[in-house]
C-alpha cells in the first residue's frame, strides 16, 4: 500500500503511475476506440509473477498449463476486467462484442520484449509478457497477444482455445464457432492476433513466405458461447483466399476481383506484412 500524509491507506501499490492508451478497433468498416487507463505498478506485478510451474516427481506441465497460468492469474484479470466492461458499454451484441475484443489486440502493435529470463547457469530464454504487460507496453508478439485476446473473449463470455502449429513455430486464437466453418473441424474459429486480419482467414501468408500447413494443437482455455451461424467474416475470407491464390498462381487479378480485394482491405483495414 501507498499512505499519504495522515498514514491512511489511500492507493494500492498496484495503482502506481497511470497512463493513458488508446486501443483502436475496426467494426463493420467502421473505426472506433477505446480510451483505457494502464498502471506501471499493476505491469510491474505481471513482470515479477514466476514463469515457472512446480510439478511432481513424474509430472511434467504441458504447453497450455503455462497458458491457463498467465491467462488465469486473480489480480491480473481485476485489472483487465474494466476493459471487458467497456467493451460490453459499446454493444450488447455477444458477436460484436468478440469483433471489437479481437479488433482491439490485432491492432496492437507487434513487438519482442528487450527481456530475458535467466535459467540456470549462463543460460537464459526470452521472456514472455503476461496479458496485462502486453496492454501496458503496448506491443506483444503472435503468443502473447494471443494469450490476452483469449482473456478478454474468456471474459466476455466465449470459449476459446489457442492453436499452436509446431512446424511453423506459432500461434493465435481459437473461439467457438459453428463446426463447418471452425479450422481442420475443431469447432474454433481462427482468428490471427498479430495485425489486422479476417476471422477464419488462415491463408494469410507470414515475413519470409511462410503459411500456416500444419495441423494445429488445440489448447482449450475456456467454455463458453459460441458465434453464430451467420458469420459474414466466414464469406470474406473466403472470397480474399480465392483472390491471393490467384495473385499467387499468375500475379494478377480482373477488375472484379481487384474491386473486392480493395474492398476487403477497406473493411477490415487489412495489412500487407504479419
Amino acid at each position: 500500500q501507498i499512505f499519504n500524509e495522515n498514514n491512511d491507506s489511500c492507493i494500492s501499490e498496484y495503482h502506481k503511475n497511470p497512463k493513458e492508451i488508446i486501443l483502436k478497433y475496426i467494426l463493420d468498416g467502421d473505426e472506433g476506440q477505446i480510451n483505457f487507463t494502464v498502471y506501471k505498478g499493476m505491469s510491474d506485478y505481471a513482470s515479477k509473477i514466476s514463469r515457472s510451474i512446480d510439478y511432481k516427481d513424474g509430472e511434467v506441465p504441458s504447453r497450455v498449463d503455462f497458458k491457463l497460468k498467465s491467462i488465469n492469474d486473480e489480480k491480473q484479470r481485476e485489472f483487465i476486467l474494466p476493459l471487458v466492461v467497456k467493451i460490453q458499454d459499446i454493444t450488447l451484441d455477444k458477436d460484436e462484442q468478440a469483433r471489437i475484443a479481437i479488433s482491439i489486440v490485432q491492432n496492437i502493435p507487434y513487438g519482442f520484449s528487450n527481456k530475458t529470463l535467466r535459467l540456470s547457469g549462463k543460460n537464459s530464454v526470452i521472456y514472455t509478457r503476461y496479458p496485462y504487460e502486453v496492454l501496458y507496453d503496448f506491443q506483444g508478439i503472435c503468443g502473447e497477444k494471443s494469450q490476452l485476446l483469449s482473456l478478454l473473449l474468456k471474459e466476455l463470455g466465449f470459449q476459446t482455445a489457442i492453436f499452436y502449429n509446431q512446424k511453423e513455430n506459432h500461434e493465435s486464437v481459437g473461439i467457438k464457432c459453428p463446426l463447418e466453418k471452425s479450422w481442420d473441424n475443431s469447432g474454433y474459429c481462427f482468428v490471427e492476433t498479430s495485425g489486422p486480419s479476417i476471422i477464419t482467414d488462415t491463408s494469410i501468408t507470414y515475413v519470409g513466405g511462410t503459411k500456416l500447413k500444419s495441423k494445429p494443437q488445440v489448447m482449450v482455455i475456456s467454455k463458453g458461447i459460441s458465434l453464430s451461424k451467420g458469420l459474414q467474416e466466414y464469406e470474406d475470407a473466403k472470397d480474399l483466399g480465392k483472390i491471393n491464390k490467384k495473385i499467387e498462381e499468375t500475379g494478377e487479378i480482373n477488375f472484379f476481383d481487384n474491386k473486392k480485394l480493395k474492398e476487403l482491405q477497406k473493411k477490415y483495414r487489412l495489412v500487407d506484412e504479419y
